[in-house]
């Protein structure tokens, strides 16, 4: 797949995300919702959470999206603006509001925790080909989409097939499969999501969702073996690890740099990594966190291990910080901790502010 285009282009990006953010509001305390006094406003949404963290990286990023003509809109543009994404093709929609949602405090022994939803009828959820700057959703190295997109709305589901769809010139697609059961009108979900996936690039799916949503259970080897079309396969395995496994057959562009090892047959190049030991607050957002880390080492052109390093070191980040978003560690930082060997990586432990802790180590040490 030839990439070119999309970067020479006039308006071209790094990455574009495209879905739904919401505004979220984070308990004061710990507790039901039903007791929490308070809450605290932030932003969430799985495509845009990954089109931040990437920012934050220095990636060039666009989101693209609809909000509501009111107040959480302009919060939503203006937040996420300010991580430094493009927002100039998020689209305003005067008659449907922008989605919310609020959250307890996730439980550290068993992640017990309430979501409640305000998204039905959203703008967001009126996304169509008709309304949406398909050249903008276009115009970067990397489209990264979600299965979150396809079940808000049959139009929604349009333009996700329409993105998807096999056309000259179209970037890399990133795509989180993201089974969300709740949000399917129907029993239809598992089956759509399959086949976005078939047509995606890269694809990263959870070993538990995977037997949640399609039944497949035999591990990561047995999810390939449902979805041997991605060029890249990325099958995160919870609190044990994650496994890439990469076809060694055609590509070009960004999966060509994705090399597979030698020996191996098509569809069977595989690399696992370990997940690190994290003292975890909350796990809202890491998956996207895990994402947004290897897409931004699979722009940097780094071997596979480094990659799926790069996810874990982000969504260990975002599982040591209360909300959906959490700065990455810098580029030197992550860098070096992905270069450790494997012993030195197995000894590592993170907790709350040791991205900040570290970066003030490095630069104690830079500093005579």
């Amino acid at each position: 797949m030839t990439l070119t285009g999309p970067r020479n282009a006039p308006d071209g990006v790094d990455v574009v995300a495209l879905g739904e953010s919401m505004v979220t509001f984070l308990p004061s305390r710990p507790g039901r919702l039903a007791d929490v006094p308070s809450f605290e406003r932030g932003i969430g949404g799985a495509e845009s959470n990954v089109a931040c963290g990437l920012a934050a990286a220095g990636h060039s990023v666009r989101w693209v999206s609809r909000v509501g003509a009111d107040g959480f809109g302009d919060h939503l543009v203006e937040a996420i603006g300010g991580y430094g994404v493009d927002v100039s093709a998020v689209g305003r929609d005067p008659s449907r509001p922008t989605g919310v949602y609020f959250r307890t405090a996730g439980d550290r022994a068993t992640d017990a925790h309430e979501v409640a939803y305000y998204r039905a009828g959203s703008a967001a959820s009126a996304m169509s080909v008709e309304n949406v700057d398909l050249r903008a959703a276009r115009s970067g190295r990397v489209l990264h989409l979600s299965g979150i997109t396809a079940a808000l709305s049959e139009d929604c589901l349009g333009l996700m097939r329409e993105l998807t769809a096999p056309r000259s010139g179209r970037p890399l697609v990133s795509f989180d499969v993201n089974h969300r059961s709740g949000l399917w009108r129907d029993a239809d979900g598992p089956r759509v999501l399959l086949e976005l996936a078939r047509g995606a690039d890269v694809v990263f799916v959870g070993e538990d969702e995977a037997e949640e949503a399609w039944g497949i259970a035999g591990g990561p080897d047995a999810v390939r073996d449902a979805l041997p079309e991605p060029q890249v396969l990325v099958v995160k395995q919870g609190g044990v690890g994650a496994t890439a496994f990469v076809s060694s057959a055609g590509g070009g562009g960004l999966v060509a740099q994705f090399p597979a090892p030698l020996g191996s047959a098509a569809n069977r190049a595989a690399t696992f990594e370990p997940a690190l030991a994290v003292d975890v607050v909350a796990s809202t957002g890491a998956g996207d966190a895990f994402a947004a880390g290897f897409l931004s080492a699979t722009l940097r052109g780094l071997p596979p291990r480094e990659r799926l390093r790069h996810g874990h070191l982000w969504a260990a980040a975002t599982l040591t910080a209360p909300g959906d978003l959490a700065t990455p560690p810098v580029r030197d930082t992550a860098d070096r901790l992905a270069a450790l060997d494997d012993a030195g990586w197995e000894k590592l432990r993170l907790g709350p502010g040791w991205t900040q802790a570290i970066e003030r180590a490095d630069e104690e040490v830079r500093t005579p």
